[in-house]
């Protein structure tokens, strides 16, 4: 029998006190999982805690130095184990590829893609001694896939983790692990409202998009959703792009 539900889940959702990891927490709460969030500020591990009811956690994956002691603490803040996790923390510095400095290169790679490897490493130990499986989806971009203007580092960053998730899901589908990919086109959130109304830009960027507008949170939060759930449980090793036709060019 397919089901869509999440129920007996515990999830965990990197950057999820706003924009689009916020709408993913919110999501996978009302599918009927245990969602715990992470910020890296005491702010937005306050905002977490009040939209999903359980403790917000901090964690600046950029630091790989905090991860260990991170997941050591896991047990202790969320009583029990992580089934999902949700790899959405994510910066960006757009730049001319001339311009781009090695402090933006390290800032944008070292969060999107090293960071994000040594969080699911970590994690992904504890499931392999515990034999219990689990489900990745990291928030990869349209960017891995084709070239834009002024994203050096960024589609650098999520190419790399669109063939990470390639790597990781052959090596660790036999202990039970899925490891698939969500592609965004550009979504309107209010980190992005600002590119996407820069004059000239926003309109150059939208003429790609053959649906005709910019994605929004509950156009991508579904495609997690999926991944995450069971009715997906033969899907591994996959990027899917929710791009409205961006790379059907």
């Amino acid at each position: 029998m397919v089901t869509f539900t999440l129920d007996g889940k515990r999830a965990l959702v990197t950057g999820a006190n706003k924009g689009l990891g916020q709408s993913i927490a919110r999501t996978l709460t009302e599918l009927g999982a245990t969602v715990y969030g992470t910020s890296r500020t005491e702010t937005g591990a306050t905002q977490i805690e009040s939209d999903l009811g359980t403790p917000g956690l901090i964690l600046d994956i950029q630091n790989t130095a905090s991860i260990a002691p991170f997941i050591d603490s896991l047990p202790e803040h969320i009583g029990g184990g992580i089934d999902i996790l949700i790899n959405n923390a994510g910066v960006n510095h757009p730049a001319p590829a001339l311009d781009v400095t090695e402090e933006q290169w390290n800032a944008v790679t070292g969060t999107n893609l090293k960071g994000t490897f040594f969080l699911t490493q970590a994690l992904a130990r504890t499931w392999v001694a515990a034999g219990t499986g689990a489900v990745v989806v990291n928030i990869g971009s349209q960017a891995g896939t084709v070239g834009i203007e002024e994203r050096a580092a960024y589609c650098a960053s999520k190419g790399g983790l669109d063939q990470l998730t390639k790597v990781l899901a052959i090596e660790w589908a036999p202990h039970g692990i899925r490891v698939n990919t969500v592609a965004p086109t550009f979504v309107r959130t209010e980190l992005t409202a600002s590119t996407l109304d820069r004059p000239g830009w926003g309109q150059t960027l939208l003429s790609r998009i053959p649906a005709g507008r910019f994605g929004e949170p509950e156009d991508i939060v579904g495609a997690v959703a999926f991944l995450a759930g069971d009715a997906a449980k033969l899907i591994t090793g996959h990027t899917l792009l929710v791009d409205g036709g961006y790379t059907a060019w």
